[in-house]
């Protein structure tokens, strides 16, 4: 699995907004890590290259929210963090199904309770190292991101 490693936090922010750049409407991307790790920040880099509106911070304590395009047609962000749901029934009470027809869902915590949003979606694993640096893996799920990064082999 490809995998890219990122010495500085704003290292993390470009990689984040380099993929944000390439989400569309229907992308489910989740992020997997320990406390500290950085999902907060690539969910920011996310945002930053989508060009959506809003402070992206940690949304543990409102589980969900959502950040529109600032100009043009492009899709909305969904950041939801699943650390405090209790499973499939709450992620489910989300609708976050509905959600992916007109947005990108980017979801922390999520793998175990999200990945039936979808037959594709695409799981960032990041490590954080004693040195402080991030190691982020690329683990694509279906056809789109199967072939979104063979199509991209210089991306990570």
């Amino acid at each position: 699995m490809p995998t890219a490693e990122l010495a500085t936090e704003s290292a993390t922010l470009d990689l984040g907004a380099r993929l944000g750049a390439e989400l569309r409407a229907g992308d489910l991307v989740l992020l997997d890590g320990p406390l500290g790790a950085g999902k907060t920040v690539l969910a920011r880099g996310v945002a930053a290259g989508m060009g959506v509106t809003g402070q992206v911070t940690s949304p543990t304590f409102v589980i969900a929210r959502v950040h529109h395009p600032a100009e043009g047609d492009g899709p909305a962000l969904v950041h939801v963090d699943a650390y405090r749901l209790g499973g499939l029934d709450e992620i489910d009470d989300l609708d976050l199904d509905t959600d992916l027809t007109d947005a990108a869902v980017v979801v922390e915590w999520g793998e175990g309770v999200a990945e039936h949003l979808s037959e594709d979606y695409l799981v960032l694993r990041i490590h954080r190292r004693e040195d402080d640096v991030r190691e982020i893996t690329f683990e694509p799920h279906g056809e789109r991101w199967v072939r979104w990064l063979a199509e991209h082999p210089g991306f990570v």
